[in-house]
């Protein structure tokens, strides 16, 4: 089974918090998932590293397998866009990762479970 880890719990996790290690190797060790991560979400943490962070960070995201983008998941990410940006306020990384997850199947593990509102998504919260 995959997991897919949200942007917010890959930055808890870089910034020391203890939960987000607790559940990275409860999922990896005990859960025996795959651990993935959203093209998207990838970008955000490498984007907004900082120079001093950068051999940790990406040792970290080695961690991790990056799913790539396709034309069906930008597709299906417009289509999630359209549908909750204006009542959830959901983002184009949000809808991206959810198309994702559609196309390929598992589970995601966030803190912002009110991005996530598609039914056809599996969500859970990651604490």
């Amino acid at each position: 089974m995959s997991a897919y880890i949200d942007s917010d719990v890959l930055i808890w996790h870089l910034r020391g918090e203890q939960k987000a290690l607790q559940l990275l190797k409860k999922l990896r060790d005990k859960e025996r998932f795959t651990l993935w991560i959203g093209a998207m979400q990838r970008a955000e943490v490498i984007f907004f590293m900082r120079p001093a962070e950068e051999q940790t960070t990406l040792l970290f995201l080695s961690q991790f397998q990056t799913a790539p983008v396709d034309q069906r998941i930008i597709d299906r990410a417009g289509a999630f866009y359209r549908k909750w940006n204006p009542s959830r306020g959901i983002d184009v990384n949000d809808a991206i990762l959810a198309a994702t997850l559609l196309q390929t199947g598992g589970i995601l593990y966030t803190l912002n479970t009110k991005h996530y509102p598609m039914p056809e998504v599996t969500v859970q919260r990651a604490w």
